[in-house]
């Protein structure tokens, strides 16, 4: 039974020891924990995100689900909330204002979310 006890012990801490970096050591923010829905429900309300999309419905915007599928980085969808680029949704009239005011680090987290829809 102890032989047992230290098996599972000994695989959990090899489980454990080897997530969460690259190689180099250094954490990668594309594998970041996905953040819980509570806490990306309020930085999307605190950032106005919900002014122009939703998760699964076109809005003024493409949806977050629509946006996963176009397979961006997370340091790539931060860019284009900070410099939008609206030949990349030539469907949607109106184009994404710029929001270069917005937090880098709540940004990746929205990012990462997104992500996460795919």
């Amino acid at each position: 039974m102890k032989t047992l006890s230290w098996t599972v012990c000994f695989l959990l801490s090899v489980a454990i020891l080897s997530c969460g970096t690259n190689k180099k050591g250094e954490q990668d923010s594309s594998n970041m924990p996905v953040a819980n829905k509570f806490k990306i429900k309020q930085l999307l309300e605190k950032n106005t995100c919900f002014a122009c999309h939703k998760e699964k419905e076109k809005l003024v915007g493409p949806s977050y689900t629509e946006i996963a599928k176009r397979n961006y980085s997370n340091e790539r969808i931060v860019e284009l909330i900070y410099k939008p680029e609206p030949e990349n949704w030539p469907e949607y009239p109106a184009p994404m204002i710029a929001l270069p005011h917005l937090d880098k680090n709540e940004l990746l987290e929205i990012a990462n979310w997104i992500n996460s829809l795919n």
